[in-house]
Order: structure tokens, then sequence, then C-alpha cells
């Protein structure tokens, strides 16, 4: 099913007045995400970083920097919503964690991304960034690793592309695994570009 824009409008509200979204509703904080009927490329990450909410702005940070480097994307593209959906595995902030982020909610994604996927038939590659959303849309074991997943990417083509995390904290594993720079990456933006150009 093609979605309108009231469709899409009527889903946001849907979002807001959920209750368990009703602590970040009662604070003015509405949820982060992108998405069109004519989106053709899906990226879904984590959960939106505390600048991202601030600014209202998904991957405002070098993160985002990285990642849109890797996708071979301007960021006029990347924030175009009839091109590029941007989905969280959560669309709210989850807070600080001793040792970064908190994780998205449990059960969120589950709930809201077939609703949105649904009224998204243009779709042509949804890009899986980080542990999350890899393990939920590849259903992945407990005992896999994403390094081994980003390695054999091509397994999960022409649906689906894992990538880990474009955080600075992973310049050392950048460091460690040359093959993606120089295998993956090069495939990752001919896949984009294609899904782009519909």
């Amino acid at each position: 099913m093609t979605g309108t824009q009231a469709d899409f409008d009527s889903v946001f509200q849907a979002i807001r007045a959920d209750e368990q979204n009703g602590e970040f509703t009662r604070q003015g904080i509405d949820p982060l995400y992108t998405a069109s009927a004519t989106s053709r490329l899906v990226i879904i990450g984590q959960a939106p970083g505390r600048v991202a909410q601030e600014t209202r702005i998904p991957w405002n940070d070098k993160s985002g920097d990285r990642l849109r480097d890797w996708l071979g994307i301007d960021r006029v593209t990347f924030y175009d919503p009839s091109a590029v959906a941007l989905l969280p595995m959560d669309f709210y902030y989850p807070g600080k964690g001793k040792s970064g982020d908190l994780p998205p909610r449990r059960g969120f994604a589950e709930k809201w991304h077939p609703v949105l996927l649904g009224m998204m038939p243009q779709v042509r590659l949804t890009v899986l960034v980080g542990s999350y959303a890899t393990r939920r849309y590849l259903e992945l074991s407990s005992s896999a690793k994403l390094t081994d997943v980003v390695r054999n990417y091509a397994d999960y083509l022409p649906r689906f592309f894992p990538l880990v995390h474009p955080s600075p904290r992973n310049q050392l594993w950048m460091s460690r695994n040359p093959w993606f720079e120089t295998d993956v990456l090069p495939r990752l933006r001919s896949e984009v570009a294609s899904a782009l150009r519909g």
C-alpha cells in the first residue's frame, strides 16, 4: 500500500500519542525519523543521539558525516525523504549509559517499522547500521559477529546491506579491517546509487 501524506501524518501522531512515548511527548519531544511513499533507500540505525534530538536533525554529527561518505551521497540527498528514509530502531534519544548512549527500547521498531515500511512500496535497498539493526532484520543468532556479517554483506543483497556503526570510536575497527574500505565501501556506493536511480 502506498501511503499518502495524511497516512504518514496519522502515524506520526499515533507515535506521539502512544503511552510508551508519553514521557517524551509531555516534554514536547517529537519522534525523530523521516519517511515518504517515494523513498527508495532506507537507513536503519540505532537511535537518535542527544545532538540529533536537540537539533531535530538525524545523524547530525561526525558519525553522520562518515556515514554519508560511506554511502557516497551528500547532505541534500540524505535528508530528502522522497529519496531516503531514516528509520532508527527507536525514534527517541534513549539517554546516556555508563559506556555511551543507552540501547534503543525493546519492541519499538517491531511496533512502528512495519507500519511505515508498509506505506513505502518503492524501497529498493535497506542499509542496516550497527548491531541492533542487523540483528533485528537479518534474524541473526546471539553468537553472530557483526564483523563477519559485514564481511559477508553480499549474502544479504539485494534487499539488505549490513554495516558497522560509523562512530569515530570504530576507527580502531577500521584499521584492523582494511577490507571494509577496499572491498565493502565501493559495492555499498554502487548499490546505493542504483537504488536511488530507481
